[in-house]
């Protein structure tokens, strides 16, 4: 006995890491379809329309990871924003079947603009009442998904690389030349604008782009590819159809990478996914005064096409040389942060009763100040503070950020260059869909996104983010 004891001793000091070679990468993914109905309205305009016609069907498309000590998940649906707390509903069903800390689940949205609401009543934390019809419908698909992708576990390798496409990508917020100013929809003036078409008193534009594409690969044990995540930092294309439901280029951009890395027909299926980075202030359309190309007009999907095809054959290129690991670590950290909330003043709440008092057909002083006349009288009712998700994980020498709102490329870049990490993305509108995060910087500015009623947040909240995260990457490294 003491002779076999001894011996097994000592073939395990011949093994590097000693138990650590009985260490396993398991990976797993799955979609689940959430499409609604014809007649369902799309949102992604002014106005809600019914829709007319299913060009393609969404997706939660999702991803686990397990390195055999932790377990985590991440998940990308076709929706323009999902609130908090219909993720949360999706995320404790998980955690009582599973066992899958809700800590340990990161579920965003692409920001599609032709599918349907998921925000009911508008209110920031949903006011206390039940979720309606489709709500009820996104928790269960959201919660099915990663379930199928926890069944669908199997020995991995993981490796993760970018490449870079910044014919894609434009700063849709322009300064204005000094001394020209726009009026916004309460009477103040603005010194920037949003998609600026033939301005001419465009001088600049207002932040830079982040043209970085960035991935994600598991492939088995064999080499079989499992699943891809990619992020790119730009806010959709559109170009759809009248009142179409479509995925937008994210879809798009699933299927062509299925077909680059010769996945289709696999059983489990491939999972392509295409994550939205920091993408609040841009956009596909080039506003440069001097730009090299003239502008266009595209038939229905010509363009979102062609923008899928680019962005999967840049991953495409970089994928065939990236490395993929039999085992990295897996790490996740989540933090609520107290965040305040830009409820409407008095004087604003004043003007909104004014604007929608008037009579049908009286002249408005801007064509917006109905909208967010409604949108002041709903947030005239929130809470003054929420707590606010932060959620930082690593996958060995990758960190991948979630962040609950449609987040500036500055702020992508700004957490990039913090990151101790070798490589790092963002994941904008993750746990939440709080629309626009300005910084205090572009607040100053003015335009659109900073508007109250589109950017839901007081002006200092990328500061106290950044802050949180710094703290959460040191967290990641021990």
């Amino acid at each position: 006995m003491t002779h076999r004891i001894l011996t097994a001793i000592c073939l395990l000091a011949l093994v590097p890491g000693g138990l650590s070679a009985q260490r396993i990468f398991r990976a797993g993914a799955a979609t689940s379809n959430i499409t609604p109905p014809v007649g369902a309205p799309t949102v992604g305009g002014w106005t809600p329309q019914p829709s007319k016609y299913i060009h393609d069907e969404l997706h939660v498309r999702c991803l686990v990871l397990d390195d055999g000590q932790t377990r985590l998940a991440l998940s990308v649906s076709d929706n323009l924003g999902i609130p908090r707390y219909v993720y949360d509903e999706a995320k404790r069903a998980l955690q009582q079947k599973t066992g899958l800390p809700m800590t340990h689940i990161l579920m965003s949205s692409t920001h599609t603009h032709s599918g349907p609401s998921s925000r009911a009543n508008g209110h920031i934390t949903g006011g206390g009442e039940p979720l309606d019809e489709y709500q009820r419908f996104l928790a269960v698909k959201l919660a099915d998904c990663v379930q199928n992708a926890i069944h669908n576990l199997e020995p991995a390798r993981v490796g993760w690389g970018a490449g870079s496409e910044p014919g894609q990508v434009f700063n849709r917020r322009w300064k204005l030349k000094p001394g020209k100013h726009a009026v916004n929809p309460f009477g103040g003036i603005d010194t920037a604008v949003m998609n600026p078409g033939g301005n001419p008193d465009i001088h600049e534009p207002a932040g830079p782009v982040d043209p970085e594409v960035a991935f994600l690969s598991v492939q088995s044990a064999s080499g079989r590819p499992i699943a891809l995540l990619a992020n790119y930092s730009l806010h959709y294309v559109g170009g759809v159809g009248p009142n179409h439901i479509s995925a937008d280029y994210f879809g798009m951009f699933a299927g062509r990478i299925r077909q680059m890395l010769g996945a289709d027909g696999q059983d489990p299926p491939f999972v392509g996914i295409l994550s939205n980075g920091t993408s609040g202030d841009v956009n596909n359309n080039d506003y440069s005064p001097n730009r090299k190309t003239p502008s266009r007009r595209y038939e229905p999907y010509e363009k979102m096409r062609m923008i899928a095809n680019i962005v999967a054959a840049e991953v495409y290129r970089v994928y065939q040389t990236t490395p993929h690991h039999d085992w990295v670590p897996l790490r996740m950290l989540e933090r609520e942060i107290p965040m305040g909330v830009r409820v409407p003043t008095a004087e604003q709440v004043a003007w909104a009763k004014e604007v929608l008092a008037r009579p049908a057909g009286a002249a408005a002083k801007h064509q917006r100040e109905e909208n967010y006349a409604h949108r002041i009288m709903r947030m005239s009712t929130w809470p003054a503070e929420i707590p606010y998700i932060v959620q930082a994980l690593r996958i060995g020498d990758l960190a991948i950020v979630g962040l609950p709102n449609e987040v500036f490329a500055e702020t992508g870049l700004e957490i990039k260059k913090r990151s101790p990490f070798p490589r790092t993305f963002t994941i904008s509108l993750a746990n939440g869909g709080y629309i626009y995060l300005p910084t205090p910087e572009q607040h100053k500015l003015g335009g659109y996104e900073t508007w109250i009623g589109s950017s839901l947040f007081e002006v200092e909240a990328t500061t106290k983010i950044m802050k949180t995260l710094v703290e959460m990457f040191d967290g990641l490294k021990r």
